[in-house]
């Protein structure tokens, strides 16, 4: 999987002065990219929105909730 962004390719370089990854890894990762002019960041790809159905079942369903008083404690 190659470099997407020039923060990857910094944290990249980072690691392999701090000696965390070998050169060769930091090569195989950095020849994915080649070349390429990279953007500063790479942003999440939007999560796509779905719209939810209701039916006439899930109209009618109600729930009542019945609350309990709590007693209070004697120290």
């Amino acid at each position: 999987m190659p470099i997407k962004s020039q923060a990857q390719r910094r944290k990249f370089a980072e690691l392999l002065v701090a000696g965390k990854i070998s050169p060769e890894v930091y090569e195989r990762w950095n020849r994915g990219a080649g070349g390429k002019e990279l953007p500063e960041r790479v942003k999440p790809k939007a999560k796509s929105k779905t719209k939810r159905k209701t039916t006439a079942k899930a109209k009618r369903k109600t729930t009542s909730r019945t609350t309990k008083k709590k007693s209070p404690r004697a120290r």
